[in-house]
């Protein structure tokens, strides 16, 4: 579409009460300034990021994920306030950044809810200048949304409301549509005339009002609009963006049990018949397909398809999981499992193990030795007895049997039988002597 967006995101938002800048406190597993940027570059390819508190921080982590953006700073220190935002300073002082199109969109950093088929609402309303609002059923503490004849007239504060005022339950949600000239002619106009002594966008409203320029709103949801200036108001966020999430999965296919028990990211993919029991957690990049998940299991950055894990185990990043059984008590890390069994109370980690495996009960990979992480390669159809210890780096071809309790320092070879254990000795009352009085 043929719109501008500017995302203003200088503030340090000291009630965070947090050394992180606010904009990259994160809400299901991405940072809220990604989440707006994600609506943002759904309806247009011109996306600018104001910036000022930790600029370098908050510009480095966006250009990780993100291209084609546009970072600008905030001279803070001469022009502060939602306003002085959008000034350049310097020589061209209180005019505004340059924008590639006609129509500019204007988005807070601090609100991670809004969604693309809101910013479609406000875009499609051609006044030259477009205001965003909800309805509070207790709007104290909100600048309220004055209309008059289908225009705005104008937003008050809640301090300076006539009881008249107090009556109005539309409020300013604080983001906004207009026409790049209005920036041009109204923004060098702005005065810091106030308290807090800074530059309010609001103030363009009041312009455009005395000006004759129509001021139009668009009311949405309050839900859209919630500012997130709190840890507090951090975990709402999530909370409802957990609640989109998980009903979004289980509008295409999958089943939750207790779904509010549930948490997921916001990158995680499901693909066909999925499964997830209480008290599961999946987050990073993972992929879940035609698997169950059972109770209480976690799930990090990792693949797993047309498997059953848990209850109550710990896929660690990086594996990969087909076709297999993963118990309860079990931990994976970096481990490629195709067609394994592995029952309870083990650790497979930096291993491969192939099709037709069984791990018995206590079976460890011994994968690091305080200075690399080694890898364990074990073939197909293998046996594993109970608690052995797989010493790493170790190949196991297929068709090995390994006997329980064995510590296994060397590669074996297929048919093999391992036994690596030590002798046992029986001393002849040797419990009298221990116990003696």
């Amino acid at each position: 579409m043929n719109i501008s967006v500017v995302i203003m995101a200088a503030g340090k938002g000291s009630r965070m009460k947090s050394d992180l800048p606010k904009v990259l406190h994160k809400i299901a597993g991405k940072s809220m300034l990604a989440h707006i940027l994600d609506s943002a570059l759904a309806i247009s390819d011109d996306v600018h990021v104001i910036l000022h508190h930790q600029a370098k921080r908050v510009q480095a982590e966006i250009e990780q994920e993100y291209s084609g953006i546009y970072f600008h700073i905030q001279d803070a220190q001469r022009f502060p306030g939602t306003g002085g935002a959008l000034m350049r300073g310097g020589e061209e002082a209180k005019m505004p950044i340059d924008f590639k199109n006609k129509r500019v969109l204007i988005l807070n950093g601090d609100m991670p809810l809004i969604q693309k088929q809101d910013l479609e609402a406000l875009i499609k309303e051609n006044s030259p200048m477009v205001v965003s609002a909800f309805r509070l059923d207790d709007p104290s503490g909100y600048g309220r949304v004055i209309i008059k004849d289908q225009s705005v007239q104008a937003i008050v504060e809640d301090k300076d409301c006539s009881l008249e005022d107090r009556e109005v339950k539309l409020v300013n949600a604080g983001i906004y549509v207009c026409d790049q000239d209005i920036l041009k002619e109204f923004l060098p106009k702005l005065e810091n005339l106030n308290a807090q002594q800074e530059y309010y966008l609001t103030d363009l409203i009041h312009q455009c009002v005395k000006s004759g320029i129509k001021v139009g709103v668009i009311e949405g949801k309050a839900e859209s609009f919630m500012g997130v200036n709190s840890k507090l108001d951090l975990s709402l966020a999530e909370m409802t963006m957990l609640k989109r999430l998980r009903n979004r999965a289980m509008e295409n296919g999958v089943i939750m049990n207790m779904p509010e028990s549930i948490y997921i990211d916001c990158q995680v993919e499901f693909i066909g018949e999925c499964v997830l029991e209480q008290g599961v957690r999946i987050t990073g990049k993972s992929v879940i397909k035609n698997t169950h998940i059972k109770a209480h299991s976690v799930v990090e950055s990792s693949v797993i398809e047309n498997s059953d894990i848990g209850p109550m185990a710990h896929i660690r990043p990086k594996c990969e999981i087909k076709d297999s059984h993963i118990g309860n008590f079990v931990e994976t890390k970096s481990a490629k499992l195709s067609g394994v069994k592995a029952g309870h109370l083990s650790y497979l980690g930096d291993c491969e193990i192939g099709r037709g495996s069984n791990v018995g009960a206590g079976v460890i990979t011994c994968n690091y030795d305080g200075k690399k992480k080694h890898q364990t390669l074990i073939g197909e159809n293998v046996f594993i007895g109970s608690d052995c210890q797989l010493i790493a780096p170790l190949k196991i071809d297929s068709n090995v049997l390994i006997a329980a309790g064995s510590c296994v320092r060397q590669n074996a070879k297929s048919g093999d039988l391992v036994i690596a254990r030590s002798e046992q000795r029986n001393v002849i009352n040797g419990y009298f002597k221990f116990f003696k009085k």
